[in-house]
């Protein structure tokens, strides 16, 4: 493995967060200004990574073939397709937060069920960040459309995973082209099943391309190249900055507000998180 400087880690792995935050704010843009159905929406995105990702393999490894598998596809696929939906209701920052929680609570589960104890730091941070996400789905004015959040909380789960499915891969960038490519086709069923309901602009288009080649392929890609150099909890820590990303560019290019109610659920939900993965001793569960 080839050393990177300090400074070359951290650029690579802000551009990679933005990346991620990216995901959540085209989606929203292109639902909410674009006229672009969900489904519509994922079917590109996966399309635009897929071919991504295969064309680095091609620059990369020549005639070396993509990797992953059917089941990781799928969670892939069930991800991408609860993600578009959820944005079709949910402000880009409350669907990061909910996103990211969603993903951490199913690592950090598959963890427990793996035998990982938890310390009393961990315990407390498990229940702070539940009570957070409780707190932010409890009825109120503020509170996000059940459904939406529903959706995008399964989208965490399969996202979850697809991640601890490709645990330990020797090569993560294969398999993830694999697997997106292997996604493909459910995407293709799910638009010839809902052709009537179809409708995109080329703006829609565009955000759908730009959010599958740029912030998902480009971004996958990036990530797998800077995270064999960040220790285990550093990796799971600078995912901390993805609602946040999230939340500031919903708020500069979307104009959305940030409620009090989603201001104390994201320091409930992150700082919990936080003080799970940081409390890990080094014989933990991954």
């Amino acid at each position: 493995m080839n050393v990177m400087s300090p400074l070359r880690i951290f650029l690579l792995a802000s551009l990679t967060m933005l990346a991620f935050a990216g995901n959540s704010l085209l989606c929203r843009l292109a639902l909410k200004e674009a006229h672009i159905d969900a489904v519509s929406f994922t079917s590109i995105r996966i399309v635009s990574g897929a071919l991504v990702l295969w064309l680095l393999l091609r620059l990369r490894d020549g005639r070396q073939p993509p990797t992953g598998n059917w089941f990781s596809a799928l969670a892939l696929f069930v991800y991408a397709a609860g993600f578009s939906f959820a944005y079709v209701s949910l402000p880009a920052a409350t669907g990061a937060l909910l996103l990211f929680g969603a993903v951490q609570a199913t690592m950090i589960g598959y963890g427990l069920w793996r035998g990982e104890r938890f310390g009393v730091q961990q315990g407390a941070g498990l229940l702070l960040a539940l009570g957070g996400l409780i707190g932010l789905l409890l009825p109120g004015l503020s509170a996000p459309p059940l459904s939406g959040a529903l959706l995008m909380m399964a989208a965490g789960i399969a996202w979850g995973v697809y991640s601890l499915r490709g645990q330990g891969g020797s090569e993560p960038t294969r398999a993830t082209a694999g697997n997106f490519l292997r996604a493909v086709p459910f995407a293709l069923l799910l638009s010839m099943v809902s052709y009537p309901l179809a409708r995109f602009d080329v703006a829609g288009i565009f955000y759908a391309l730009v959010s599958g080649a740029l912030t998902s392929g480009l971004g996958y890609a990036l990530w797998y190249a800077v995270v064999p150099h960040l220790k285990a909890t550093s990796a799971a820590t600078v995912q901390l900055s993805v609602p946040v990303l999230a939340a500031l560019g919903a708020v500069l290019w979307l104009g959305e507000t940030v409620s009090a109610r989603l201001l104390v659920a994201s320091c409930a939900v992150l700082g919990g998180i936080a003080l799970v993965i940081l409390g890990r001793s080094p014989n933990s569960a991954p």
